[in-house]
This record gives C-alpha cells, sequence and structure tokens, in this order.
C-alpha cells in the first residue's frame, strides 16, 4: 500500500515545518525552503519494492539542501535516480552543476551534500537503492553524479522511460514481482554507470551485464536449495567455474556472499512478516537453504547485529507500535565491499 503524505490539511503556519519533517522521514534528511509568498502546498507518495523505494514528489517551487551535519543523522547510505516530470530543475553535487529538464534523469549520492533549486511547481520521481547492494565503486558513481542524462543520450533511452513506467505502477506489484525488480533496478543502474565512465566496450558490457542477470536469476529461483553453489550455478548455464567467478569480480560480491546475502535478506523479511500463524526460526532458515542452526544463526547475527529471535521480536514491537529498543541493526548492514 502506497504512503501518501501531503500538506492539504495542514494549517498553512506548519505547512513548511510539516513538509521538512514529510521529505526528511520519507527520503533522507534534507532542508526545505519555499520559494513562494503564499501557503506552500506539497505531496510525495512512496511504495516499496523490497529494497527499493519509489516516491514521486510533486511541490510548489523550492530549494532543497542536504548538509554533512544532516547526512551524520542518516543511518543508512543510499544511491539515489531522479527523474523529471515536470518544471526545471538545478542540481549540484560534487562541484558539477547540472540543468535537468522534464524527462532528465540525474544521479545522486545521500552520502555526500547535494543541492536542488526548484525555481518553480515541479514533479519528479526519486528512486532510492542502498549503497550496499550495489556493486559499484565509489569513485565510478562520482563520475554520473551531478550529470543531466535525457532520453537521447545513449542507455538514458531506455532507462528513462522504464523507471517512469515503474513509478506509475510501484504500487501494483506482488512482493515477489517488486523483489525482482529492484534487482533490475540494480542491473540497469549498473549498466548505465558502466557505459558513462566507458569501463568496458558496449559489447562486451552487454554481454557480461546478461549473464550476471541470468545468474541473479537462477540464484533468486533456487535458493531454497541448500545445494545451490557457484559449481551448481556454472554446471546450470554451462560456463565454467573460473568464468563465473571473473565475471562477478566487478560486482562487489563473490556468488558464493551473494547467495548468503540473498538468503539471509528472505530470512530477514520473513521473520519481520506478522501473523496468525508464525514459523519458527529453524523452519525460516531450511525455506532459504540454511541446513546448520548454528550457522544460520552465527551468519545472520554477523549481518543484522541481532540474533534471528531478537530480529523478529524488534520487528514485531515496530509493527505493534510498542516501546522497545532502537532498531539500529539494519544501520550496521555492511556494503558488499565489507563482506
Amino acid at each position: 500500500m502506497s504512503m501518501v503524505l501531503t500538506t492539504a490539511s495542514v494549517p498553512d503556519r506548519d505547512k513548511v515545518a510539516y513538509w521538512n519533517d514529510a521529505v526528511s522521514r520519507t527520503l533522507v534528511p534534507m532542508t526545505v525552503v519555499p520559494q513562494g509568498d503564499g501557503p506552500f502546498d506539497g505531496r510525495i507518495t512512496t511504495d516499496r519494492l523490497g529494497y527499493l523505494r519509489v516516491s514521486t514528489m510533486e511541490a510548489d517551487a523550492k530549494r532543497i539542501s542536504r548538509t554533512p551535519t544532516l547526512i551524520a543523522r542518516s543511518s543508512e547510505a543510499y544511491v539515489a535516480i531522479g527523474v523529471q516530470v515536470s518544471g526545471p530543475a538545478t542540481f549540484i553535487q560534487d562541484g558539477r552543476r547540472a540543468e535537468v529538464g522534464e524527462g532528465d534523469l540525474v544521479v545522486y549520492d545521500t552520502t555526500r551534500p547535494y543541492f536542488f533549486d526548484y525555481p518553480q511547481r515541479f514533479s519528479t520521481h526519486v528512486f532510492q537503492l542502498p549503497r550496499r547492494v550495489l556493486g559499484v565503486p565509489e569513485a565510478d558513481i562520482r563520475r554520473v553524479t551531478g550529470t543531466a542524462i535525457g532520453t537521447t543520450d545513449g542507455f538514458g533511452s531506455m532507462l528513462v522511460p522504464f523507471l517512469a513506467t515503474l513509478a506509475a505502477s510501484a504500487h501494483a506489484y506482488t512482493p515477489a514481482v517488486a523483489d525482482r525488480l529492484a534487482g533490475n533496478v540494480v542491473d540497469l543502474f549498473s549498466t548505465l554507470v558502466a557505459e558513462r565512465t566507458n569501463q568496458v566496450t558496449l559489447e562486451a558490457d552487454t554481454a557480461r551485464a546478461h549473464l550476471v542477470l541470468q545468474v541473479r536469476d537462477h540464484i533468486n529461483r533456487n535458493l531454497g536449495d541448500p545445494d545451490l553453489s557457484p559449481e551448481s550455478i556454472a554446471q546450470a548455464l554451462r560456463i565454467s567455474i573460473r568464468y563465473l567467478h571473473r565475471v562477478f569480480e566487478g560486482e562487489g560480491i563473490t556468488v558464493g556472499r551473494l547467495i548468503q546475502h540473498r538468503r539471509l535478506e528472505e530470512c530477514g523479511r520473513e521473520l519481520a512478516r506478522r501473523g496468525r500463524t508464525v514459523p519458527t526460526v529453524s523452519v525460516v532458515a531450511q525455506r532459504w537453504g540454511f541446513v546448520n542452526p548454528a550457522h544460520f544463526s552465527r551468519a545472520f547475527r554477523a549481518v543484522y547485529g541481532v540474533s534471528p529471535r531478537e530480529w523478529r521480536s524488534l520487528r514485531t514491537v515496530e509493527a505493534e507500535g510498542r516501546p522497545g529498543p532502537d532498531p539500529s541493526a539494519e544501520a550496521r548492514l555492511p556494503s558488499a565491499d565489507q563482506r
């Protein structure tokens, strides 16, 4: 279900404060300064597709700034993709300035300061990807921030329409489809970065990206198989184990680590669900391919900072709105490069 926050029913004197809080909670902490004289009007709609957060924001003219102080308050690092639907914008990050027009795409990193100037009423889609799920070097991300990418700019001609369609229909997908789409956005973003940084030739990159998609799809479809491994994947895709590992050298994570990461991700998601019948921790672990309960518990704690049972209790407390400990474990999730 979409989360919708709007200033429509907020008293005029409180609209700006409400909007600052709304966008800071929905996106990342930031400062919003309206440019008009009248009462401020804004609306933001947000959906989640797995680990991908999709928001559509429509608001009056304003300036947005994200400072080092605000960055320090954030528990998660994101890379964001903005698609401008209507109205112009000026974006500044890493010393580069981009004039963003309708239909343009801009990439920015929430771990570094940035500034947006919207001189008139506007609408934009914002896609936020946790930095930890990307296999893209930070140096390459820096090369694409602060640059407007249009529908006539190479890979942007395919990516921009896809993202616009995804934002419009984000509320309609089942969890299984949503997870697949989130993975596809990660792969498409990686391809965009590869194209913009000229790391590889287009032909080689296309072949590698296609194989990476096949590997990720095979992993997602076989997570419950305890025998899933780099060797079984290579055999299923009729490639050598050496070539499989070489293809994943640029992903920032090994195939074995990716399998475990996805299994733990699905276990964490299922343990957080509420329902009349709640499966035991061991049942959840076995469902996603873990055969040794002790190994599962150690691996889960290493990533989430708490045991599986503590994770379930934390999420239950949050869902019921009861006071409980600060669920800061997610902030300790290591990046792909650290695992």
